[in-house]
């Protein structure tokens, strides 16, 4: 067996495991892709058809036809808040990364079904403990400018991304690599990742929305300099009010009917308020909209001419803590906060409970080592007690008073609302400060109790990583927004990261949830449905748990 087909002998085993029924055939396609098996080889040794429903992008399987077959040409406006956009590998919302994808492009791409493609690598490969991982890249591919793609760009986009100095979060995602220095280039289209410690997850990794692939020239202004090898080009940007994305013809991929991506002629955004977006679709001033809340998908379900797609994920509502300041650097305090939780309660009065009840972990049913736990009671009593004791200690008197900032666009007002009454009887006085979107991500990482909207990750040691994670001097990543750095969980993460089989990991991920619980800086009450709402004459629009909008395929029966 060659390199350039060499199965990893891990995938080999979790085969042996799939038919012994040690593992399901969802979670070995993931783990098979994930070590540089195709899909195709993939779905082979699960037993089971090739699927069409997520190809990788150098070939693309057939898009739903209309009797006309697949037209080209028109726009697609989303009503979706247009917020700063400097440097993309700063991004921390999934709003400007939807305009910057149009435009720029991923090494490799999750689709809806959890499974990991490559995108501007042709194929990746790693070594048999997964310390070293090498990327082979697709060839052909031009920059909007005419540049060439190549391994110098993505030598340059690891450079941005471990520079504290520019602040991305995927200095946490990739805390495993070190620095820049561990990203070697073989020859210009082949680049090999020395991983100072072990990492199952590196494709997966560098499919977050910040990992968009930078020209190697970039500057840090990504509307002074839109550079990408994307199907798009920026026409058009004004903060807060409207995007313009048009299609290039120089394009390097092709189409499900063998003509040059994209479809469409333009992709516009606009910023409107979100109590007008149910209006603004059924009147075709926009033709879909972004992250639905549950009053817009009771509003549009079943309506004539909107079609409503649901999804699962790992998206949530995190109640978090800073645990650096008084009182949430005391674990009577944070523990008290989370008794105070009537989670089922919260689910239906925030969110219709269209969505999975949670324990206080970052760690969803979704996930693949996920460990199944018992749903934490609404113990008021109990919150009480813990608020009592810590008063008494610190000479302070019940209610205890504090203030939980939010935004106000989705289901967060609801959701502190009805914590505000319920944490009453726990000992709990809370103000309530809730902002417009800008107002709360202008400072999400520093207000003391907030509650913020995490996104979906497919694998459940990146997001860990992301949020809850330090650097190499032991400092919190920029997304740690908790402040938190606990020993015993940060060990128990590498060790994570670095296991293989599933069940292995399933028995690592039991202990971090425990400890999450037990004195973890967070509380969260249910994992959301998502949905993505558009009109009906748009075809091959996809439901991404991630809300990310994947447009390049999608066309106008009209």
């Amino acid at each position: 067996m060659t390199m350039s087909n060499r199965i990893h002998p891990a995938v080999l085993d979790a085969a042996s495991d799939l038919r012994k029924g040690l593992i399901n055939r969802r979670d070995f396609l993931r783990f098979a892709t994930l070590l540089g098996a195709s899909a195709t080889t993939a779905y082979v040794m699960a037993g089971c058809a090739t699927p069409t429903a997520a190809p990788a992008p150098a070939a693309p399987a057939a898009a739903p036809a209309a009797a006309g077959g697949i037209k080209r040409g028109g726009a697609f406006r989303t009503g979706m808040l247009l917020q700063l956009i400097d440097h993309p590998s700063r991004m921390s919302w999934t709003e400007s990364a939807n305009v910057v994808r149009q435009v720029g492009e991923y090494l490799t791409e999750t689709g809806p079904d959890n499974i990991t493609r490559p995108y501007l690598v042709e194929r990746w490969e790693a070594n048999d403990d997964v310390t070293e991982w090498t990327l082979y890249l697709q060839q052909g591919v031009t920059f909007n400018n005419g540049d060439p793609f190549t391994a110098d760009d993505v030598l340059f986009t690891f450079q941005q991304w471990m520079d504290p100095d520019v602040g991305s979060s995927m200095l946490g995602f990739l805390s495993y690599l070190g620095s820049a220095n561990n990203v070697e280039k073989v020859d210009d289209y082949t680049v090999k990742l020395h991983l100072q410690e072990p990492s199952i997850s590196v494709p997966e990794d560098v499919f977050n929305y910040p990992a968009i692939v930078l020209h190697r020239n970039f500057e840090g202004d990504f509307i002074r300099q839109p550079l990408g090898t994307g199907a798009f080009t920026l026409a058009e940007y004004a903060e807060g009010e409207r995007a313009v994305l048009r299609a290039r013809s120089d394009y390097w991929r092709m189409g499900a009917d063998g003509s040059p991506l994209p479809y469409l002629d333009e992709v516009i955004y606009v910023s409107i308020d979100k109590d007008a977006s149910v209006a603004a679709i059924q009147s075709g001033q926009i033709d879909a909209i972004f992250e639905p809340r549950p009053q817009d998908w009771q509003a549009l379900a079943g309506v004539p001419g909107i079609t409503v797609d649901t999804i699962g994920t790992a998206q949530c509502f995190v109640l978090r803590m800073r645990v650096d300041l008084e009182p949430w650097d005391d674990n009577r305090v944070r523990t008290a906060l989370k008794l105070c939780q009537d989670r089922e309660r919260i689910t239906q009065l925030a969110y219709y409970g269209e969505g999975l009840l949670s324990i206080d972990a970052h760690v969803a049913p979704v996930h693949p080592a996920y460990a199944e736990k018992p749903i934490p009671a609404y113990d008021p009593e109990q919150a009480r007690a813990l608020l009592e004791e810590y008063a008494a200690e610190k000479g302070l008197s019940l209610p205890l008073q504090v203030s939980l900032a939010t935004k106000n666009d989705r289901a967060e007002p609801e959701i502190a609302q009805a914590l505000k009454e319920m944490a009453v009887a726990g000992g709990f006085d809370i103000q309530l400060d809730i902002t417009e979107p800008g107002g709360y991500w202008d400072r999400w990482t520093e207000v003391d109790l907030g509650i913020t909207s995490w996104t979906h990750r497919p694998l459940d040691t990146m997001v860990l990583a992301a949020g809850y994670n330090v650097d190499g001097d032991g400092n919190p990543v920029p997304w740690n927004e908790t402040r938190w750095a606990d020993e015993e969980y940060l060990g128990l993460l590498r060790q994570a990261q670095s296991t293989l089989d599933v069940a292995d990991r399933r028995e690592i991920m039991s202990q971090i949830e425990d400890i999450f619980q037990e004195r973890g800086p967070i509380g969260n009450s249910f994992w959301l449905n998502v949905w993505r709402i558009y009109r009906s004459e748009f075809q091959n629009v996809i439901a991404h748990p991630t809300s990310y909008d994947l447009l390049y395929e999608v066309w106008k029966d009209a």
